[in-house]
């Protein structure tokens, strides 16, 4: 068997601190969706940027897994490996919309791994409306092309003029993909709800912060109700924000992030010297 290409990945290392973040993008997208967290976020943190299978600057590797069904076990693995290449110690794992599920599927697979959980955009539930897109997708996604689905996508999830950033900085991205690629991604979705109700069920007392906007009509009822049965799990809203928050409101991203990282540091620092 063809021997397996490690994803693209770029680190930023810092002089003295030993804590690291990793940052997991969303379908169609790329590491560059958080551009603007590098700068603030490297003042404090080692970083790690990862580009999914098919993606950013991975998408010209992984052609002997074109044949393979993409689950989403096999794409965290990919995510793994790269931790296990790097010999990173646990980290703060930071996804946005779809990179979410990926964030809580690595906690799934090696909770070990993962520190703490910082979830932007969360995907916990597909409602009403996502799945009759999903549904419309799968029926024409071999038909119709696929930035034409993906555009309606970023429009429906992004409406707003304010979102305009967001929703082009997405669709820009996935022009990167090729149909067979954007299908292979899309058939995951048929796993979606089984998968988040099965993360619903089980908590894995990992500390989690959501960060939603209050215009993120789609998925921040679900992340609410998610928030009051997990014990460690909080919520913070940023108002006059989509579903793109690290993008669309990066100040307030970026601020209640950081907060809340060195917070938890601070309590796990405490829990070892006084136990």
């Amino acid at each position: 068997m063809t021997k397996r290409e490690l994803l693209y990945y770029k680190t930023y290392n810092h002089p003295t601190s030993e804590e690291w973040v990793v940052f997991i993008h969303g379908a169609g997208g790329s590491s560059s969706i958080w551009f603007k967290q590098i700068r603030e976020f490297k003042e404090d943190f080692n970083l790690l940027l990862i580009d999914l299978r098919g993606h950013g600057k991975s998408a010209a590797s992984f052609k002997n897994l074109w044949n393979e069904r993409y689950t989403f076990p096999s794409v965290t693995k990919d995510i793994i490996e790269v931790l296990d290449h790097l010999k990173l110690p646990p980290a703060h794992i930071m996804g946005v919309s779809l990179g979410t599920i990926l964030a809580r599927q690595l906690a799934e697979m090696e909770p070990q791994r993962v520190k703490t959980m910082i979830m932007a955009g969360a995907v916990t539930k597909l409602n009403f409306t996502s799945q009759i897109l999903v549904a419309l997708g799968n029926t024409f996604k071999s038909v119709i092309p696929y930035m034409w689905l993906y555009s309606l996508f970023a429009f429906v999830i992004m409406p707003r003029g304010h979102h305009a950033e967001s929703r082009n900085l997405f669709i820009r991205e996935a022009k990167r993909l090729c149909q067979k690629e954007f299908i292979r991604w899309f058939k995951l979705t048929k796993d979606i709800n089984p998968l988040l109700r099965y993360f619903k069920q089980r908590d894995l007392s990992i500390p989690t912060l959501y960060i939603m906007g209050e215009e993120d009509v789609m998925f921040l009822e679900s992340v609410k109700n998610i928030v009051k049965e997990h014990k460690q799990s909080f919520l913070k809203v940023i108002e006059a924000c989509g579903h793109v928050v690290n993008v669309e409101q990066p100040e307030i991203f970026n601020q209640l992030s950081l907060e809340w990282l060195k917070g938890q540091e601070y309590t796990l620092q405490n829990s070892v010297d006084h136990p």
